[in-house]
């Protein structure tokens, strides 16, 4: 009769049997010194004699008599081959901690383990599913398809011109083929006529339009890579020279400057200052792929080329817009040395702005000049001035003033920064006898537009939420537009309600110069 399982008695006796099994073979080498072995085996046998371990191996040996004698324990796994045999050599393995138990399978509760062992079949395992590819580092190469279509369009725009196309030829190939504003033909043309023999092959046309996968990109990546140099991964102001060249030959609505190159000159560097100073956010005078793809560039590009009248392209190429910046740039400009000091910039807007915000700008605070003469302000810098005051609900006009009510520079403006700027409003109303405002009614108020999360301060993040940002920094340090919004001049109302499409104020800045009558012509500023 065999021993059961719960007598340690006959779990004793059974083991006593197979002691022979447990022990280590002579013939394998100490791990260590023979002191070292004699503490090994007294632990080794203090771990046999402990209840748990004699029950374990009690169990086990349980185990390989019924798996000799062809039955199954169950619930039980197959000890391995050599705890069967008597004399094996090889030591059984030591107890499994519990840290080291094995992990839960993976295979649901209906299912075994059999599908996946290697001995099955290859065709009988479970097929994995192919996920294509959706990332390529050049650029999705172009389907059969799609190859073949623009072979066939490049086959009829090449015809008959074996030696290749000169640069007016090859501005079909621009609008037509690869659906660009035609004003991008000169830039597209030196990026693949590298040596400047003046013409462009089939083969060369295909190796970069085609080869390159340029032509499943997305306008915005085409654009940035047709413009940008190869060695970098942005836009400078100089890559827009030659679409702005290429604009000012050939739009029906700029024919008129072609007289005076200076002044076509000063109108490609206020559109560049413009593109830059709506969507280089990071600054640097760098434009990433990323802020060309979150503008509106592109769209403005498309109705630059389709629009003959240029005044109404709103978006950077108005030629109306420019002439106001300009003509106020040398409206101040006494000396026309073409910068500004502080004195010349005090008498903007007849006087609007107080000393206080002024002496901010010029202590570079907001935005550092790009004049490097000290105390000057450059033309680029004025253009940045002057878009950032009559527009200020946009995002980089935010910034700008925020930057300069922010006297401390730790991104909150509290109530003593806005009473700091709002003390000259006061003092100007006095001096104009118009009838004061407290402080403290202004304060209400600027809460009450803005709305901020805590009412102590204010932040960036509650200006962008308010459309209303504009009249908060007027009333800080602009009088003639403060008493404006006081006064709800319907004229002005009227002339913002007639532009409602898009938020470039500029538009009421030019009627309201054009009502002056500014006595500046184009053709009386370089006299």
């Amino acid at each position: 009769m065999e021993p059961a399982v719960g007598d340690l008695g006959a779990v004793a006796e059974a083991l006593a049997l197979q002691v022979d099994l447990l022990q280590l073979p002579p013939e394998i080498p100490a791990p260590g010194l023979p002191a070292l072995r004699g503490v090994l085996d007294h632990l080794f046998a203090h771990w046999l004699a402990l209840p748990d371990t004699v029950a374990l191996v009690g169990c086990l040996v349980q185990k390989v008599k019924a798996s000799s004698g062809g039955g199954v324990v169950p619930g039980g796994a197959m000890l391995p081959s050599m705890m069967m045999q008597g004399g094996a050599s090889v030591p059984p393995l030591s107890p499994r901690s519990p840290r080291l138990s094995r992990r839960p399978s993976t295979v649901g509760a209906g299912q075994t383990n059999r599908s996946a062992s290697p001995l099955r079949p290859a065709a009988a395992r479970a097929v994995k599913e192919v996920i294509p590819q959706f990332y390529f580092q050049d650029g999705r190469p172009p389907t059969y398809e799609l190859k073949k279509q623009c072979i066939s369009i490049v086959d009829q725009l090449f015809a008959g011109h074996s030696n290749g196309l000169r640069i007016q030829e090859f501005r079909l190939v621009t609008r037509e083929l690869c659906k660009l504003p035609s004003f991008f033909t000169t830039v597209l043309f030196g990026k693949i006529d590298k040596k400047n023999t003046g013409f462009v092959t089939r083969d060369a046309f295909i190796d970069f339009w085609l080869n390159s996968n340029l032509v499943t990109m997305d306008v915005a990546t085409q654009v940035f890579i047709i413009l940008k140099q190869d060695n970098t991964d942005y836009i400078k102001k100089e890559d827009f020279k030659p679409v702005l060249r290429d604009l000012l030959d050939n739009h029906p609505g700029l024919e008129f400057l072609k007289s005076t190159p200076e002044f076509q000159e000063r109108y490609a560097e206020t559109v560049v200052y413009r593109i830059f100073y709506c969507l280089s956010r990071i600054g640097g005078g760098h434009l990433t792929l990323r802020e060309l793809k979150r503008g509106n560039l592109l769209d403005a590009l498309r109705h630059a080329d389709d629009e003959e009248d240029i005044n109404k392209v709103l978006r950077y190429f108005s030629y109306e817009h420019f002439y106001v910046i300009y003509c106020k740039f040398w409206e101040l400009d006494t000396d026309h040395d073409f910068f500004i000091d502080k004195e010349n910039l005090i008498k903007y807007g007849n006087h609007a702005l107080t000393y206080r915000i002024v002496d901010r700008i010029f202590s570079e605070v907001p935005r550092k000049f790009t004049s490097k003469v000290e105390g000057k302000m450059g033309y680029q810098d004025f253009v940045h001035f002057i878009l950032s005051e009559e527009d200020k609900s946009s995002e980089p006009s935010q910034e700008y003033w925020f930057r300069c009510i922010d006297l401390d520079g730790n991104g909150i403006l509290t109530h003593n920064e806005l009473q700091f700027f709002f003390e000259e409003q006061l003092h100007r109303m006095e001096c104009m006898a118009q009838e004061p405002v407290l402080y403290e009614d202004i304060l209400c108020q600027l809460i009450d537009m803005i709305g901020p999360e805590d009412e102590n301060y204010f932040t960036l993040k509650d200006f962008r939420r308010c459309k209303l940002s504009g009249h908060f920094f007027n009333i800080l340090f602009n009088l003639n537009k403060f008493m404006a919004f006081e006064a709800r001049d319907p004229f002005l109302i009227r002339q913002v309600s007639q532009v409602p499409t898009h938020s470039d104020k500029l538009r009421v800045t030019v009627i309201s110069l054009l009502a002056h009558a500014i006595p500046v012509s184009v053709y009386d500023i370089y006299i």
